[in-house]
């Protein structure tokens, strides 16, 4: 038996009940301005992961940091498996947070949204058929470089993380080019997990007005019609109806030309390929990316947040078998589709009104300069329509080719493709393979880099059909498969994003191999005798070109680029258009 007073002890001891669980986030202890560090929000992540069978926490792959990429899955029946979720007819929902951790409000409500969507009863019912995907902190890099200085025009929280990532990447411009190890990560998330619904939570600069959250959705000419047509018909109505009841009215990202957004009205966002949903839009994939305004108080802009992301589930929840038959029908008319769009112009002959809540824009002297100055008057907030210009015509078009062939060679290339899920054959023998090449006619280069390129633009290219030998191990690249489109706007290119215009193919511009004058005039003066018809276009062209005429470097260059000795790879495009 045990001694009286240890039995007394032991009784005492168990009617003391454990201590519950503060299930409280950081933001939620804090005073409402301050946000979650990155070793905090992982490790809260973790304590979901441990106490719910329904929340799974892993790494997704690593970072610039040399810290890994995590992922939250929340599923109601424990499967965090892609494939078995597919299988299961159920919708994924993907939000990413922390691209520019200076932004952090999906950060901070993704973490509320997470543990209340497996503790209250309600909200788990919105699950029954949708997964939730939550990438915490994508660029992991910049959440680590913490200060409190440099989101200027921003209030609050307290401190923040830094835009760039370790390699000073802006992580929203790199999902084509791929530069970082972020990027690379994600792209094979992503392609594991398929989404039909994707969220990039941010934070906006710009105008004053009296929105707390402005929204980018996919614009809706790029979309495919099938996708574009349950966006703009249920999904954003219900999105925006919502938000309304909650009283965070909704207005489309305050993008404008002149000087407030009231004087010309608001111009649609136009996001290509290297922004996260242009390049979830090649995938058939419905994207959004909200906006809370930086001048409005940290905690209703969390608050803002979570609730767009609560209704975004419920809409999803309610809208499964829509957004399954729109997805499949883009997905079938994607693989017979023969004409692509590679680059959009928008058409201010096209707009709508929109009802806009804002406030006056104003000037007065600076007291810096002594000059007016701009200023918003919330003292005189107006409510007015306002034109909102949506509407984007394709500019340049192309033909779907039957398939594309890329030598082994171009490696960079090769690994992106393999990372964006497209489905590539190595040839298993040298060959000659007939089809349609480009020659690079001409291009524009910016005079500054841009996220460590060099771009090129209103690039222009003459079409040569043509045999070419390609070797053992080169890949036949099929277009029957669902990653046409990405592979049409980043193999053609004129596409605005193509690895063309980011660098990939450069070394193709220059010339490897010349003449001395001295040695091939003789040469070029034969040439011309045996070849009479090139006597006559160059005697035409000098007629044509006085500055030509007055130039025998010129007229010298030009017979050789017409003879066998000028290398047939100048200028040409690496990739061959199978038709």
């Amino acid at each position: 038996m045990f001694p009286a007073f240890l039995t007394s002890l032991l009784l005492t001891s168990a009617a003391i009940p454990a201590a519950p669980t503060d299930w409280r986030t950081p933001f939620e202890k804090g005073n409402g301005n301050t946000t979650t560090t990155h070793a905090e929000c992982i490790r809260y992540y973790q304590q979901l992961d441990t106490a719910y069978p329904e929340i799974q926490l892993r790494e997704a792959g690593q970072t610039d940091s040399g810290r890994p990429l995590h992922e939250v899955v929340v599923s109601l029946d424990g499967d965090f498996e892609p494939a078995s979720v597919r299988a299961k007819n159920r919708r994924v929902v993907f939000i990413q947070n922390g691209i520019h951790p200076g932004e952090p409000e999906g950060i901070d409500a993704s973490m509320q949204l997470a543990r209340d969507y497996v503790q209250k009863k309600e909200l788990r019912q919105q699950l029954a058929d949708v997964v939730l995907v939550i990438i915490p902190i994508y660029n992991v890099d910049g959440a680590l470089n913490r200060n409190a200085t440099t989101r200027t025009n921003q209030n609050g929280p307290e401190s923040y993380g830094f835009r760039g990532n370790a390699r000073n990447l802006d992580l929203n411009r790199d999902y084509i080019k791929q530069d970082s190890r972020n990027a690379r990560a994600f792209a094979q998330l992503f392609q594991r997990w398929q989404p039909e619904i994707y969220v990039d939570t941010h934070t906006s600069n710009g105008a004053d007005y009296q929105y707390t959250m402005t929204l980018i959705a996919t614009q809706k000419d790029k979309l495919h019609p099938a996708l574009s047509q349950y966006m703009q018909q249920r999904l954003l109505p219900a999105l925006y109806g919502g938000m309304d009841k909650k009283k965070w009215y909704l207005t489309p990202y305050v993008d404008f030309e002149g000087r407030t957004p009231d004087a010309r009205g608001l111009v649609g966002f136009l996001e290509t390929p290297r922004y996260s949903t242009g390049y979830t839009t090649l995938f058939n994939t419905i994207g959004f990316v909200t906006e809370t305004h930086m001048l409005k108080a940290y905690a209703p802009r969390v608050r803002a947040t979570y609730d767009f992301l609560d209704l975004l589930i419920r809409q999803v929840h309610q809208d499964g078998a829509a957004i399954a038959q729109a997805r499949t029908t883009a997905a079938q008319q994607t693989r017979e589709q023969q004409q692509f769009a590679l680059g959009w112009r928008l058409d201010t002959t096209q707009a709508e009104q929109f009802t806009f809540r804002g406030f006056a824009g104003k000037t007065k002297p600076s007291e810096v300069s002594g000059l007016p100055r701009l200023y918003y008057d919330r003292a005189a907030p107006y409510t007015k329509s306002i034109p909102y210009y949506n509407t984007f015509r394709p500019t340049t078009t192309v033909q779907r080719p039957r398939a594309y062939v890329l030598p082994q060679a171009w490696g960079e290339v090769v690994e992106r493709l393999r990372l964006s899920g497209v489905q590539m054959r190595p040839l298993s023998a040298d060959t000659i393979i007939n089809g349609e090449s480009y020659y690079i006619q001409d291009y524009k280069t910016a005079s500054r880099p841009y996220e460590g390129h060099y771009l090129h633009s209103q690039v222009q290219v003459r079409p040569v059909q043509q045999p070419r030998p390609f070797l053992r191990g080169d890949y036949l690249i099929p277009l029957d498969q669902p990653a046409a489109r990405y592979l049409i706007e980043t193999l053609e290119p004129q596409a605005t994003d193509s690895f063309f215009a980011w660098g990939f193919f450069d070394s193709v511009l220059q010339q490897k191999e010349h003449f001395s004058d001295y040695v091939f005039e003789d040469i070029a003066a034969d040439l011309l005798r045996r070849r009479p018809e090139l006597r006559v276009q160059l005697e035409a062209k000098k007629k044509q070109d006085p500055a030509f005429a007055a130039s025998a470097a010129a007229q010298l260059d030009w017979v050789y680029r017409q003879s066998d000795h000028y290398e047939a790879s100048h200028l040409r495009y690496p990739v061959l258009r199978v038709l």
